[in-house]
């Protein structure tokens, strides 16, 4: 009995380790293509759309009030340096790998089943909550055009439904956006870059005009009394983890990376150009903001209106929410389009049901997981009030950032050296207990165990780096121990966190890294420091979430374990193949050549 429960386990255990092959040339041959139909431009226009959402037009107001003052503009600097760590990691990746499924595809190829599984179901769900909890901000913001909340017309209002207040035009315009994704690629990435347009022009206007204002009235929200860091560098890191979340939307560059006409040049470029411009553009607006009226007296709720109505310019009130209204929309769009594709990845490995990978022959894109995702998100935005989960969003993201960085330091120094190949398609001298599916890791001897030494070695510093980061941001953010235990377990998790980052840095890469996945395209410098960092980061921005988030989002993920153990692990491509280390495939396919 023991035996059998230990032989489970393993096989358990083995599902959630194994590594799907990096090679572009399956889904061309087995039907699953999308269309390579996107430039560069469209690109920088789903990137930017998906990024700057309404928030930035409450932000302001909050962060300033009452985190930074007028030092916001740095915050928002801050934040956009740690996103950037995250851009460089995703963009290499997406060269390498440039296929559908963004983080989830990386995490299969570099990590395993399992943490791909998880990222993929947290995927799932942040962009279900932030699609739903986008479409129902719509309707309130445009309310300004009607004389306020209690005016609006009968289809953008909120009845009450047995005791549900429900949104009908949240509904309806997740539908539109369905409907108009169902069309194709460019079709959706010209949409995205109109609305996207205007949006930006509302910003720029915000930018030209109170800068013009604050130059001709010396800049009076500068001149206060506290000076331009009244809550000290303390309050400006606290703002940045605040506004970091303002930057969330790049990845969705991302998972267009099978319909980029060009990946190893446009997807770098798109993820950079697209994450510079929110960047700027935060800063500009912030600054201009924070000039005109002192942070004490900014409008927590309408500080860009509330501004610019203290000069007498009531009227720019409606551009500002021109620019609200199209950034909801741009961002809508941004959070349904990425789903559909995650979903059909998902199913393309056996994880989910064939059904979601479906592409249609007319406008190649994946038509039945797109409507799904549109009911779904519908149903949600119609009939719940999601604010309370806004916080789960960030788990996916979060968690998805991680793991990028992760499989990154893993590319680099230990890239997978086994190839899988399906019983039926060895030979028959190698159907033997040596090359049996019962051996799930195949150890390869290069230069008299050189190359296997410094396979460990860097594959253990990786794992002590993640313990070191995952102990030391615990303990940091524990207010709630003593101060004693508080700081020897931040400690000794700074010592791990450092001791296998020195690891990294002195021991050299795999070559094998130079030939994984597609050749050429961009490189994630500073490495290991840059992903290192962005590890740090990022897990500590999870942590500080709060238990409440986490509990919420553990109801989540119990669901989706439950799902892959019934589902997932069973119908798994990878059930049926032998892992076998790559020289011998080469030996193998020799062998055949010379046969023929």
């Amino acid at each position: 009995m023991r035996g059998c429960v230990g032989e489970c386990w393993a096989g358990f255990v083995g599902c959630l380790v194994r590594r799907k092959q990096v090679d572009a040339t399956v889904a061309r041959a087995e039907g699953f293509q999308l269309a390579k139909r996107l430039s560069v431009f469209d690109l920088i226009a789903i990137g930017v759309g998906a990024t700057i959402g309404a928030g930035v037009y409450i932000l302001v107001g909050t962060v300033a009030k009452e985190q930074t003052g007028p030092a916001i503009t740095i915050s928002f600097l801050i934040a956009g340096i740690a996103s950037g760590l995250s851009a460089f990691c995703y963009a290499e990746l997406a060269c390498r790998c440039p296929s559908a499924g963004s983080a989830y595809h990386y995490s299969y190829l570099c990590v395993g089943e399992g943490v791909a599984w998880l990222i993929g179901w947290s995927l799932i769900l942040e962009y279900t909550l932030g699609g739903a909890a986008v479409a129902r901000g719509i309707s309130p913001n445009m309310a300004v055009f009607f004389g306020g909340p209690d005016m609006l017309p009968a289809f953008l209002s909120r009845p009450t439904i047995l005791g549900i207040v429900v949104d009908p035009c949240a509904a309806v315009l997740v539908f539109i956006i369905t409907g108009l994704l169902c069309t194709g690629i460019k079709e959706s990435s010209l949409a995205q870059g109109i609305i996207t347009t205007i949006n930006v022009v509302a910003l720029l206007f915000i930018i030209i005009v109170g800068g013009y204002v604050g130059f001709k009235t010396q800049w009076v929200g500068y001149q206060v009394p506290g000076g331009y860091f009244p809550f000290g560098a303390n309050g400006v890191l606290a703002g940045s983890a605040t506004v970091f979340f303002s930057y969330v939307g790049f990845d969705a560059v991302t998972s267009t990376a099978e319909e980029v006409k060009n990946p190893q040049r446009d997807l770098p470029i798109g993820i950079g150009v697209s994450l510079f411009t929110c960047c700027v553009l935060y800063m500009l607006v912030s600054g201009v903001v924070v000039g005109l009226v002192p942070f004490s007296q900014l409008d927590p709720d309408t500080p860009i209106a509330s501004a610019f109505a203290s000069y007498g310019m009531n009227n720019a009130v409606y551009i500002i929410t021109i620019g609200s209204v199209t950034a909801l929309c741009a961002a809508l769009i941004g959070g349904i389009l990425p789903q559909p594709r995650i979903l059909m990845a998902m199913a393309r490995d056996g994880l989910l049901p064939s059904f979601f990978a479906d592409i249609n022959k007319r406008t190649h894109v994946p038509v039945k997981s797109t409507i799904a995702t549109g009911i779904f998100i519908a149903s949600l935005a119609f009939s719940m009030n999601v604010d309370q989960l806004a916080g789960m969003v960030s788990v996916g993201t979060l968690l998805a950032f991680t793991a990028v960085a992760v499989s990154v330091l893993i590319l680099r120094y230990i890239p997978p050296d086994i190839t899988l190949e399906t019983s039926s398609s060895l030979p028959p001298k190698t159907v033997d207990s040596e090359f049996s599916n019962d051996i799930m890791e195949f150890k390869i001897e290069k230069d008299e165990g050189c190359e296997l030494r410094r396979r460990r070695m860097a594959g253990w510093s990786i794992a002590v780096v993640c313990v070191g980061v995952l102990v030391s941001a615990s303990a940091a953010s524990a207010n709630s121990i003593p101060t004693f235990p508080r700081i020897t377990l931040c400690g000794l998790g700074s010592a791990a966190l450092l001791c296998g980052l020195a690891v990294l840095t002195f021991i050299d890469q795999d070559d094998a890294r130079l030939t994984f996945g597609e050749s050429g395209g961009f490189l994630c410098p500073f490495v290991p420091f840059l992903p290192v960092a962005c590890i740090l980061v990022n897990t500590y921005l999870l942590i500080n979430l709060g238990i409440g988030t986490w509990i919420r989002v553990s109801v989540w993920l119990v669901i989706g374990v439950l799902v892959y153990v019934l589902y997932g692990r069973k119908h798994s491509l990878l059930v049926d193949t032998v892992y076998m280390p790559i020289v011998l495939q080469n030996e193998h396919e020799i062998d055949d050549v010379s046969f023929s």
